[in-house]
């Protein structure tokens, strides 16, 4: 059963009429199933949190050169320190910033940053259908939106992040076509082929098969669309692979990291056209670091006390690339 405070009402009636209707179907059995209160037992206090928002015309919505919501007039600051107290009932919140009414969210990472790395890459995504895999609570979403998209759809598992999410769209009128699903990749109707672009950001180094999940990415753009894909790399030629035996950065779940080359290659081998890189950025503690809104261990604690060029364990620093490809016609 879907908990009331999660109202996927309006999604469900536009995907009867979208080219994704077939999987209307499904997805209603599909998030009742993720959304079993068993298993999150913190769905109780997730579900209180969402209703103690206040009810609040915003007025104004940026979303272009960020997530900002609600004019700064509109809330005195007790009600802010009370909105404050409130959101913190989802901590931790790991993607943002966000600004809700003058009230400044300050997540674990500076999403912002690395949506300025990707924007001027991207196909114009003016009146497109878009499709973020493993969304988080879905901070880039909100800027696909912002640069025009037709309709955004975020994936992602955590259940924690779908409440984050639906705590900021209960601010922006809940009419803006954008919304994030409690799903993964493998929830996805097989060969899709419908998304004009597709992104998968900060991903593929925890998937056991990368070359799969290079393969179910293309098979959910439409011929010609867009995949943005953003992930961690190591340096060195073609056919240079890294697979940690133990941790990478105190993170149990990571399998492979390539070099640029190498991951071109695979791209290349799943069908995937012209594959590039078009960005590789060193991961700064200033980009991800403990905040009030995520007060647990961050970058900082995950690299060598004496040499920030290593992990803890001795590994290559995190050091993340943009690719960008197309599926083929």
């Amino acid at each position: 059963m879907i908990p009331p405070t999660l109202d996927f009402t309006a999604f469900l009636s536009w995907l009867e009429e979208s080219p994704l209707g077939n999987w209307g179907q499904t997805l209603p059995e599909q998030l009742s199933q993720q959304l079993r209160s068993e298993r999150w037992g913190d769905m109780p206090e997730w579900n209180e949190t969402l209703k103690r928002l206040p009810e609040i015309d915003p007025l104004h919505i940026e979303l272009q050169t960020q997530v900002a919501i609600g004019d700064i007039s509109l809330m005195d600051k007790g009600r802010r320190l009370a909105l404050q107290a409130t959101l913190m009932g989802l901590h931790p919140w790991r993607k943002g910033p966000y600004k809700l009414f003058g009230m400044h969210l300050d997540t674990e990472w500076r999403s912002d940053w690395k949506w300025d790395r990707v924007l001027p890459h991207l196909e114009p995504l003016d009146n497109r259908l878009v499709l973020d895999v493993g969304c988080g609570n879905g901070y880039h979403c909100w800027r696909m939106l912002g640069a025009g998209a037709r309709r955004v759809i975020g994936i992602d598992p955590s259940v924690k992040f779908v409440y984050q999410f639906q705590a900021i769209k209960h601010f922006s009128g809940k009419h803006l076509p954008v919304d994030v699903l409690p799903l993964g990749i493998e929830h996805m109707p097989a060969k899709l082929a419908a998304f004009d672009s597709v992104f998968s950001m900060g991903i593929l180094y925890h998937r056991r098969s990368p070359m799969d999940h290079l393969r179910e990415l293309k098979d959910l753009l439409r011929p010609g669309g867009q995949l943005v894909l953003e992930t961690l790399v190591i340096e060195g030629p073609q056919g240079t692979v890294l697979v940690p035996e133990g941790r990478y950065a105190k993170m149990p779940n990571v399998w492979y990291l390539p070099s640029p080359d190498t991951l071109i290659g695979w791209m290349r081998k799943n069908g995937l056209q012209n594959p590039r890189m078009v960005d590789i950025n060193t991961t700064s503690i200033q980009e991800q670091r403990a905040t009030d809104w995520m007060t647990f261990e961050s970058l900082e604690d995950f690299l060598h006390p004496d040499d920030h060029s290593k992990t803890v364990e001795g590994h290559p620093a995190p050091l993340r690339a943009v690719f960008v490809a197309e599926a083929p016609f």
